[in-house]
């Protein structure tokens, strides 16, 4: 069987490259002599070729594509400079060449290839992503639509971690980024964007994720979030695998605030998911914070999307849930609110531990207003507490641990 090869090479070796491929008995022929990516991409989508060969120096050559040639089943060798290679191999490609060693060698790294492992049936789905980092850890603050309050839970638990250990918080709702008006930071830059931008091209590492991020205190930063929620396509989830990884080397805890959608759209082989940003957090999450609101209909949507995130099964597997039930109060929940939630969860959604934020509104609205988390305008805030009861479960923390359950055993009685 033969197999076809897409090339795409800037040198001159490109005519002596295709006269050696395509030479008998060699189970290679050339299909395609593209001029550019956007061509390379198009010819591997439809399926013409299982292997390309590309100059490492192509404009628009980024990890995203490399990851949709993958998706379609076509392997990529990439043609470099020395160096230009390491680089490369953080792109993700199949095989790496130097550009210096010619057309001979080139050729027979294709010929190895093809005929060592058999070429892999195009498939829809992605590859899986990479194991978690054993430094630090990634949590994800989502929830349900409405604005049940998932910044607010996400600035003040980064907070809390903060005060004990290196924390990294995240803008990557691509629906409403806020995170940035909640803490009066002036800062119209995208950082989010700017990393996702620095591992796609294969350059981003733990200095550089660390200077596309902003100084909060003494051991919290802070990446900014989107300008605009039409530019969700400049996070791509091959890029932002990168860099969740490169989070955890530069923080002990890594906090992420995402939108809400989930529901992936219909769209071709290898198409933008808009809410690709969030997915690609959930699918790498240590720990998934779900955020709902304690009023009837924010408690039916809470449940409705606990059942969505078990059903589309975006989480790994190794991820732990916690359920965070936030602005509880009587106004809205009734007489006894905190037993109503917590009766509601364990009937309809099965949770046996929620976690319960009162509402404090005057605390919050202090907070927001002069662009501080509720640790450093309202200590002693009910809201406060509870979010430092979330930060104790996640970190482990026994006293933290015991408050909590004297806060549920009340709720229950």
């Amino acid at each position: 069987m033969t197999a076809g090869v897409l090339l795409a090479l800037t040198g001159p070796e490109e005519a002596e490259l295709v006269s050696l491929l395509d030479a008998p008995d060699t189970g290679l022929r050339v299909v395609r002599r593209c001029a550019d990516v956007p061509e390379v991409l198009a010819a591997g989508l439809a399926g013409l070729g299982s292997l390309a060969v590309l100059s490492a120096d192509l404009p628009d050559l980024d990890r995203p594509v490399l990851r949709q040639l993958a998706a379609a089943g076509v392997r990529t060798v990439l043609v470099a400079a020395p160096v230009d290679t390491a680089r490369c191999r953080a792109l993700g490609a199949t095989a790496v060449v130097a550009a210096e060693d010619g057309a001979q060698e080139w050729a027979r790294v294709v010929g190895d290839l093809v005929h060592s492992e058999p070429a892999a049936d195009p498939v829809e789905e992605e590859p899986p992503p990479p194991a978690p980092a054993t430094t630090g850890r990634l949590v994800v603050v989502w929830g349900p639509r409405g604005s049940p309050g998932r910044t607010s839970i996400a600035v003040n638990l980064a907070a809390e971690l903060a005060a004990h250990e290196p924390t990294l918080l995240v803008d990557a709702d691509t629906e409403a980024p806020s995170v940035t008006q909640v803490l009066g930071v002036l800062d119209e830059t995208a950082g989010i964007a700017a990393a996702a931008r620095l591992a796609g091209d294969g350059r981003l590492d733990a200095g550089t994720m660390r200077g596309v991020t902003r100084r909060l205190g003494e051991r919290l930063r802070l990446l900014t979030g989107l300008t605009r929620a039409d530019r969700w396509r400049e996070l791509p989830a091959a890029s932002l695998d990168v860099v969740w990884e490169q989070a955890r080397e530069t923080a002990a805890w890594v906090v992420v605030d995402v939108g809400a959608g989930i529901d992936e759209p219909v769209g071709g082989l290898g198409a933008p998911r808009r809410h690709q940003a969030a997915l690609s957090a959930l699918a790498a999450a240590d720990v998934v914070v779900v955020v709902g609101a304690a009023e009837p209909v924010g408690m039916h949507r809470l449940v409705t999307a606990l059942q969505e995130l078990s059903d589309a099964q975006v989480c790994a597997p190794h991820a732990s849930r916690v359920v965070v039930v936030n602005r509880v109060r009587g106004s809205a929940a009734g007489a006894n609110p905190e037993q109503a939630v917590v009766e509601a969860l364990a009937r309809f959604a099965g949770v046996m531990d929620p976690l319960l934020v009162p509402d404090d509104r005057a605390a919050l609205d202090r907070a927001v207003l002069q662009g501080a988390t509720l640790a450093e305008v309202a200590h002693g805030s009910r809201a406060r507490s509870a979010v430092q009861e979330l930060a104790g479960r996640l970190t482990g923390a026994p006293e933290r641990a015991r408050r909590g359950r004297r806060v549920l055993r009340r709720a229950v009685r």
